[in-house]
């Protein structure tokens, strides 16, 4: 049975569940991380399970970058714990125990893919074979390419490979997929759930909400340094409420939408062309002042989506991936 609560911290909302327990991929415990002036992290808490597939979203500037670096052991809190497998992440890391796809850098240019995963694999003192993973990230076929001569999606895909040469319990990622294409990113998030199944723990931070909506058993959504939202990704879109009502009215112009405006409930009108877009409390009411009252037709009633809220919880509008800085600046 699963359960909405309201956490007795400010502004968080968690979902309870009656599932048994398994093991402790992550747990990260208060975690405070300042910058100069700047509270980049306050307070957070966090704990992913084994073979769990996490998406961690926020806004920019919401300190999903920051947390994900100290959960890697590349920065120290300045309080609260981080635990990975029991440890510390630093040794989980060294033991091979986790792996990261990050968003830039890594990478020589002038060595070939495969010379890339050679020198990687090096570093550890087990790894799966260089032919496995190379077929795993889907780029046997640039095996021979130089790096620097890889397109961005397809160097992606080559610290993706990199990443699953220990074969470890936990691979993070931070915008995975910026620069595959459709298929590409397709193709990345079946195998990672073809691994999850497996008992691998996937936690990932994108700003596709599509993909956190598609391919995620849990979104943990951050907001000021705090997670404000935990859930499935129905339960997060369930905490915005209302519904969204879509209809075809030839000839709908400011005055029809401002009679719309004026009915209870309703927050929000957009027009279209000839389609106008209604946001509304009480969608049946909606529906029925079109029907029969206008010449609207071709009603649609849907359940709002992640943007929605993604803006309802954090009070930010969501960014695409073409306005996030992903220099590392912006964190």
């Amino acid at each position: 049975m699963t359960s909405l609560q309201v956490d007795a911290s400010p502004s968080r909302t968690t979902v309870a569940r009656g599932t048994p327990s398994r093991t402790v991929a992550a747990e990260l415990r208060g975690l405070v991380k300042r910058f100069g002036g700047v509270t980049a992290v306050d307070g957070l808490d966090l704990t992913v399970t084994q073979g769990e597939v996490v998406a961690f979203l926020g806004p920019n500037g919401a300190g999903k970058t920051t947390t994900i670096d100290m959960l890697l052991g590349l920065s120290t809190p300045d309080s609260g714990s981080v635990q990975v497998f029991g440890t510390g992440p630093r040794q989980a890391v060294a033991e091979g125990r986790v792996s990261a796809v990050m968003q830039s850098g890594g990478l020589l240019r002038d060595l070939t893919v495969a010379e890339t995963l050679r020198l990687t694999a090096c570093l550890f003192s087990h790894t799966r074979s260089v032919t496995e993973v190379l077929e795993r990230a889907g780029i046997t076929s640039i095996a021979d390419r130089r790096v620097g001569k890889c397109s961005g999606g397809q160097q992606q895909r080559v610290r993706f490979a990199m990443a699953l040469l220990p074969d470890p319990d936990l691979i993070v990622l931070d915008e995975p997929t910026t620069g595959m294409d459709v298929e590409g990113r397709r193709d990345f998030w079946n195998a990672m759930h073809a691994d999850a199944t497996r008992g691998r723990t996937v936690v990932f931070a994108t700003h596709y909400l599509e993909e956190a909506d598609a391919y995620a058993d849990r979104i943990v959504l951050v907001s000021g340094g705090r997670v404000v939202a935990d859930g499935t990704p129905a339960e997060i879109k369930a905490m915005s409420a209302g519904r969204l009502v879509t209809a075809t009215w030839p000839g709908a112009g400011t005055g029809e939408a401002l009679q719309l405006r004026a009915l209870p409930g309703v927050e929000d009108v957009e027009l279209r062309g000839e389609t106008v877009l209604v946001r509304a409390a009480d969608s049946d009411a909606v529906a029925r002042h079109l029907l029969t009252h206008t010449p609207a037709h071709d009603l649609q009633v849907t359940s709002r989506g992640l943007e929605d809220a993604f803006i309802a919880l954090t009070g930010h509008p969501h960014t695409t991936p073409d306005t996030v800085d992903l220099t590392g600046a912006t964190r």
